[in-house]
């Protein structure tokens, strides 16, 4: 059975913060909340895991898996960024982007796109995503919650519950947080390119909104 832990968003209670990383280690799987909506996570370096977490979204090797850091150190240690690319992402981060960009040699190869070699990375701008990041001490791998056949991610916690009662271990509800999913930027090419207009503003990287 899947468990349920109403989190305060302001501040998040460390112990549960700690129940859910401890899940994330032992191969568990969770929904928590985002500053777009809510995500599915998973331990980078949990293959089972992963495939159930592909499995539930019904999602292929192919579609880009997003790295959730918590800050750009992160970035820079998981991901292959120059100078151009730093200068971007510190200027929008944290945010309700992804960028794709390409893996560094520290991701496992399951994680990263298997022709591109590219993975999504993101910082986000809310506070129980962060604080968990903090007390996993380590990025989370991660993916919106958007089912099969459905045309908007699941957007209340007891919803979760309800539908992946005993497919995931355990959701952080933090209450209604949205609906609309991040704005993905691909950084591989000499100019950025727009994958998919979401939350996140378009003007800094020069696209019309």
């Amino acid at each position: 059975m899947t468990q349920s832990l109403f989190i305060h968003l302001e501040n998040p209670e460390t112990r549960y913060l700690e129940r859910a990383a401890r899940i994330l280690r032992e191969g568990g799987l969770i929904a928590f909340p985002t500053d777009s909506c809510y995500a599915l996570g998973c331990h980078l370096g949990d293959k089972e895991t992963l495939g159930r977490l592909r499995a539930i979204r019904e999602i292929s090797e192919h579609h880009h898996l997003t790295l959730m850091c918590r800050d750009l150190s992160e970035i820079a240690r998981f991901a292959r960024v120059d100078n151009a690319q730093y200068r971007l992402l510190k200027a929008v981060t944290p945010g309700s982007y992804v960028f794709i960009l390409k893996g560094a040699r520290e991701l496992p190869r399951r994680v990263t796109h298997p022709k591109r070699k590219t993975i999504g990375l993101r910082i986000p701008a809310h506070p129980v995503a962060l604080a968990l990041l903090t007390v996993l001490d380590e990025p989370l791998l991660t993916t919106t919650l958007l089912l099969p056949g459905a045309e908007t991610p699941l957007q209340e916690a007891w919803e979760i519950q309800d539908v992946l009662d005993g497919r995931i271990e355990l959701v952080l509800d933090g209450g209604f947080c949205g609906i609309e999913p991040t704005t993905v930027i691909d950084l591989t090419g000499q100019t950025p390119e727009l994958v998919r207009k979401g939350k996140g503003p378009l003007a800094p990287f020069g696209f019309m909104e």
